[in-house]
């Protein structure tokens, strides 16, 4: 039997190292304790693959204001986001950059020596009368440097860092969350670690689909670890594909390309958003381009009539492609095959960030219930939470920006909780996940877990990904289930406990199908379209019914749904049209 010899303390303690993680530490570093558990060496987190920049109404290219950027990201949202949150985070942007320059970001600058900006989907001027230059950047690894600085503030002031540690459970006590259980993957040990505050931080979930743009890390355990333990999942239907990842890889070619002039071609050479977004066309938000390039597939203009589609970097100056976008350049060489200097890059809509997740206030408080309960020194920031800043449908770049101003102000807020709950964390609490896993590593094991795993990435991507029908849901539905029985059946072939990545793939495994489970339901419960989520049965948008947030709940074996009111404040809900 597996058994814990060591426990931690710490003031707080953050899980996850992406740009959340890091920006909530950097603003608790030196005030207080404060440990981050990561899955990987911090600067190999997610959050290091965003490309193309992150967004704030500074002006510096042309006309902007920050009112324009929340009407952006209501109607980005499908009229979904939180419009009070939104608020929030468009008007702290600005000083927000401004933070992130000082700290050590080596933004790109423009002719003037200001932080340069460019065009992204959605993001327009004058409440959607044209596209706006509005994404600050660093060439086309801005996501790279900013996770860079952050840990280097990290480091700077003093924050205890174990990497390469994964959290296999979580210790709820009478309604509170004291600490977690870590597996130290070099070592196979376990730990408990107990704190008087902890931050949720773990990005998302992309790896339960097939074709991602999401690393291997992403897999959402510690989201359905608040499942499991009585907490709901909010709007976990709305599942962002971004329609230009390498075919048959999914490795993303950013917004950043269409940004700077590239234009998406079918199999016979058209324009063809000119027909879906005949006003701001190739920077059309994502759902809508992703749709719109699986249309032009079905209706026989893919590529040769194939599953993809052209994005054309052909027309524009070597010094752009090779200088701005020399990251992308080096991805669509490598692995799609082709030279944006000389031929255009073959692409197709990959799952890209879950809109959903755990849901949080304005300050990070993770939230139990409808009414906006606190959950005692617990909070979530970044993509595995859901405040809701995105709604249906994340527009480009507000996902960084989203990360440094709720991760800041999750800092804050466990700040101020640290002075009402000061007090030494006196508690014993059990778990049996090691049982659990001692189980898996004893068993025969008929089954194999990376069959399963693959099984379920296939169902997903056939049955709950750009489009949706009943029909389909209710089979992938079925076929959950069937893998979970499969699962039940699977062992650990490798019994040794160093670096023994089989026992991270066993946790993993069984928190996808969990994930899954909860996407596929709550996509059953909202039927209309909106945003990402995109049902061929129930085409239109219904606000009468469904203007509303979704909670699933664990209820016994089955998920319950229940619904929270969207928060409206100054953009009352309208059809988009672009």
């Amino acid at each position: 039997m597996e058994s814990i010899t060591t426990t931690l303390n710490h003031k707080v303690i953050i899980i996850g190292s992406g740009m959340a993680g890091l920006r909530a530490a950097v603003e608790l570093a030196g005030s207080t304790d404060v440990a981050v558990i990561s899955k990987v060496f911090p600067t190999r987190s997610h959050s290091g693959a965003a490309q193309g920049g992150i967004t704030a109404a500074l002006g510096n290219e042309e006309e902007d204001n920050p009112e324009w950027h929340m009407f952006d990201t209501v109607k980005g949202s499908d009229y979904l986001g939180d419009q009070d949150a939104i608020e929030i985070m468009v008007n702290d942007a600005p000083r927000a950059i401004i933070e992130l320059e000082h700290m050590g970001v080596p933004f790109s600058r423009n002719s003037e020596g200001k932080i340069g900006q460019r065009a992204f989907g959605g993001h327009t001027r004058d409440y959607g009368k044209a596209p706006v230059k509005r994404a600050c950047y660093a060439s086309d690894r801005t996501g790279r440097v900013i996770l860079d600085t952050l840990f280097e503030q990290c480091v700077k002031r003093g924050v205890k860092f174990y990497s390469e540690f994964q959290v296999i459970d979580l210790l709820f006590h009478e309604g509170r969350c004291y600490g977690a259980i870590l597996l130290e993957l070099s070592t196979g040990k376990f730990y408990k670690i107990y704190a008087n505050s902890i931050l949720l931080a773990t990005g998302g979930f992309g790896k339960v689909y097939k074709t991602t743009s999401n690393c291997f890390s992403n897999t959402g355990e510690v989201v359905s670890i608040i499942f499991q333990n009585g907490l709901p999942l909010m709007d976990m239907e709305f599942v962002q594909f971004h329609p230009t990842g390498i075919r048959k890889h999914g490795i993303l070619i950013s917004e950043a390309a269409r940004g700077e002039g590239g234009i998406l071609r079918n199999g016979k050479g058209e324009r063809f958003m000119e027909r879906y977004a005949p006003v701001i066309k190739d920077l059309a938000p994502r759902d809508i381009i992703s749709r719109s390039i699986l249309r032009e597939v079905q209706e026989g203009r893919g590529i040769n009539e194939q599953d993809y589609v052209h994005l054309d970097l052909t027309h524009l100056d070597r010094d752009i492609i090779e200088d701005k976008l020399w990251e992308i350049t080096s991805f669509a060489r490598l692995y799609g095959g082709a030279d944006p200097v000389k031929e255009p890059v073959p692409v197709q809509p990959t799952c890209h960030y879950m809109m959903g997740g755990i849901p949080t206030d304005c300050d990070g408080h993770v939230i139990s219930d409808s009414k906006g309960t606190y959950v005692p020194g617990l909070f979530a920031a970044g993509e595995c939470a859901c405040v809701s800043v995105h709604g249906a449908n994340r527009l480009g770049c507000n996902s960084l920006l989203d990360l440094v101003v709720f991760g800041r102000r999750a800092g804050k807020s466990i700040r101020t909780w640290l002075k009402e709950d000061s007090d030494l964390i006196d508690v014993n609490i059990e778990s049996d996940v090691l049982s659990k896993i001692d189980e898996l590593l004893s068993s025969t094991g008929k089954e194999k877990l990376s069959l399963i795993r693959q099984d379920l990435q296939q169902i997903m991507m056939d049955n709950c990904s750009v489009f949706r029908e009943e029909s389909g849901l209710i089979k992938a539905k079925e076929k959950i289930q069937e893998l979970k029985e499969r699962y039940s059946h699977a062992g650990i072939i490798g019994k040794d406990k160093i670096f023994n990545m089989e026992i991270m793939e066993a946790v993993e495994c069984e928190h996808l199908l969990n994930l899954a489970d909860i996407t596929v339901e709550s996509a059953l419960y909202r039927k209309e379209s909106r945003g990402a989520h995109y049902r061929e049965d129930y085409p239109e948008r219904d606000d009468k019914n469904y203007l509303s947030h979704t909670l699933a709940f664990k209820d016994g074996r089955n998920i319950r749904i229940e619904t929270k009111p969207v928060k409206v404040t100054k953009f009352e809900p309208k059809v988009r049209s672009y």
